[in-house]
């Protein structure tokens, strides 16, 4: 057998820094301990946040915009704290290191929480359901909150990554399999998820909040198991230093060579002479044709060539460029996930409220509390997401020829279009929920009888949006991010989540300020049977409309990565 039969192609390495060995790491044996993992992790994640706006509500007694607010604030931090993970794991620690050392701070976040929500002193006193929380205990929370955030941000950008890593790129066979994997890790979330929006959330609601947050914290200790056990089979992509520090130096030598003249005949930009990259863990790029002022960091001048070895800051090589080059390509298409995600963050704030106003008993006795009705965005995930890799693609692709079915942009751009009806379905309900109320003058009652049920289609749609569009976010940006960047332009796909958040707060705090000037109660008060919830449904959809357009722009604008040569192991 030849040594490129052997061992892997990509740059991987075992845990003990030799070469991966082909047949003895990496494939499906290795990522089996991954979704473990990961599915444990979300359990962890989902059974703690899911609910998270009504332990709010109820233990630290906060209003409904307060709580929303809060959440969707924490939300947020959790998906931008990946941009410091990310750099750490692409610049010094690796993927599996980044991973292990992060998950000890999630942890102990989980262990605070479950401690703020069980012991006497750290949980708030309550007076028949009406709780009065210290300032400490209040602090205590929302510092195991943020602890929490910061834990998950060292996770978060590294797993699907590190998951995706065990497959050789350069190997048309395992290749294929990649694809498969993003399809199956999105599934391995959503089994952990499902078992939170269902069991965990019941337990909050009728056992206790210790229990509700002591679960899940065994759940990411049994997480941590799982990734250790696997060590022996994984393939480890090395570090390539630091790819801000990179970038910097490409567009210092752009400015440094601002009047040099490009030449014609690109071949003559400078570049190794060798078939490896010299970033470590890395192959080369092609050059493209966008973006060409920053060609001008990889022309070779004679100063540069008198010199004895290249000075990084003034002359870099063209896969340098190529690297700026292809996250400024990714921008855009990142831009346009934001307002996906806003629409996305409504499951666990203004879908949760909208549940608490209708009538939530599942036969005489049972009563389902309304965050457990994610568990359907959950289950529509679970039966998608085998059902486009095994049924869809398949079918598609004799009539596209493509190898996924869809391209990746145009299987974003087909879950935008869904997302779009999920906020026009949840419009509808509410219209229909206070027309009830009105009906009836059912203003100040708790819970009008209207099944919670109806909120099914609108939980569906969302999930279906999401097998469609952030399956594919997670594939495209993995695919288009340079070769040792990848755990950063991983964690720059999770910033949409964050900002997507942060928008939903902002939108939230500016539609509130508007709406409840001059004594008014505005949109979204807390007895949302005086309110009008359906206008804020509708801005959302509008927003995403007008997303959706500008994503059709972006798309026919993108030129996707091309890559050759080997990838550099030193």
């Amino acid at each position: 057998m030849a040594e490129d039969d052997i061992y892997t192609n990509d740059g991987t390495v075992n845990i003990h820094k030799k070469p991966a060995n082909r047949m003895e790491t990496g494939n499906w044996k290795a990522c089996r301990f991954i979704l473990g993992n990961e599915c444990c992790e979300r359990l962890a994640y989902y059974g703690m946040s899911t609910n998270l706006v009504n332990y709010l509500k109820k233990r630290l007694n906060q209003g409904n915009v307060t709580a929303s607010n809060n959440v969707t604030n924490w939300s947020g931090t959790c998906y931008i704290t990946p941009l410091i993970g990310a750099f750490l794991a692409d610049s010094y620690l690796g993927r599996y290191w980044t991973i292990a050392s992060f998950s000890v701070i999630y942890v102990f976040g989980m262990t605070l929480l479950t401690m703020s929500a069980s012991l006497k002193g750290l949980k708030p006193t309550c007076d028949n359901d009406v709780c009065h929380p210290s300032a400490l205990q209040t602090a205590v929370c929302f510092i195991a909150l943020y602890l929490i955030a910061f834990g998950t941000g060292g996770i978060k950008p590294c797993v699907s990554s590190f998951g995706a890593d065990q497959f050789d790129e350069t190997n048309e066979t395992e290749r294929k399999k990649k694809s498969s994997f993003f399809n199956w890790f999105y599934l391995s979330i959503n089994i952990g998820a499902l078992i939170a929006s269902s069991v965990l959330v019941w337990i909050q609601m009728n056992v206790g909040w210790g229990w509700g947050f002591g679960i899940p914290a065994v759940a990411m200790a049994i997480a941590i198991i799982f990734f250790f056990l696997g060590s022996s089979l994984y393939r480890l992509q090395k570090p390539g230093g630091s790819p801000l520090t990179r970038i910097i130096q490409v567009v210092v030598a752009s400015i440094i060579k601002s009047t040099v003249k490009v030449p014609d005949d690109k071949s003559l930009l400078y570049e190794t002479a060798d078939e490896e990259c010299n970033i470590k863990g890395s192959r080369k790029l092609k050059h493209t044709e966008k973006f060409r002022f920053f060609d001008k960091a990889a022309v070779e001048t004679e100063a540069d060539r008198v010199k004895s070895s290249a000075d990084p800051w003034q002359l870099c090589t063209v896969t340098q460029v190529e690297e700026l080059k292809s996250i400024i390509r990714l921008l855009p298409v990142w831009a346009s996930g934001i307002v996906f995600s806003t629409v996305y963050s409504q499951m666990s704030t203004m879908f949760v409220l909208q549940g608490n106003t209708m009538d939530q008993h599942m036969g005489p006795k049972f009563k389902i509390p309304s965050a457990s009705l994610s568990l359907f965005d959950t289950l529509s995930v679970i039966f998608w997401a085998p059902v486009y890799d095994q049924i869809i693609v398949p079918f598609v692709r004799k009539f596209t020829g493509h190898d996924r079915g869809f391209t990746q942009l145009q299987r974003m751009g087909i879950g935008l279009v869904i997302s779009i009806f999920s906020m026009v379905v949840a419009g509808i309900l509410e219209v229909n929920r206070l027309s009830y109320v009105r009906r009836h003058n059912y203003y100040d009652l708790e819970e009008i009888p209207m099944t919670i049920f109806w909120q099914v289609p609108q939980y569906f749609l969302i999930g279906c949006a999401e097998v469609f569009t952030f399956i594919g976010q997670l594939e495209f940006f993995y695919d288009q991010a340079p070769d040792a960047m990848r755990s950063l332009c991983s964690a720059l796909s999770l910033t949409t989540v964050a900002l997507g958040n942060y928008l939903s707060t902002l939108l939230v705090t500016v539609v509130t300020k508007v709406t409840t000037r001059n004594g008014k109660l505005g949109w979204i008060p807390d007895n949302l049977n005086r309110g009008h919830l359906d206008y804020f449904y509708w801005l959302l959809a509008i927003l995403s409309v007008l997303n959706f357009v500008v994503y059709l722009w972006i798309s026919k604008w993108y030129t996707y990565k091309k890559a050759t040569g080997k990838t550099s192991l030193t």
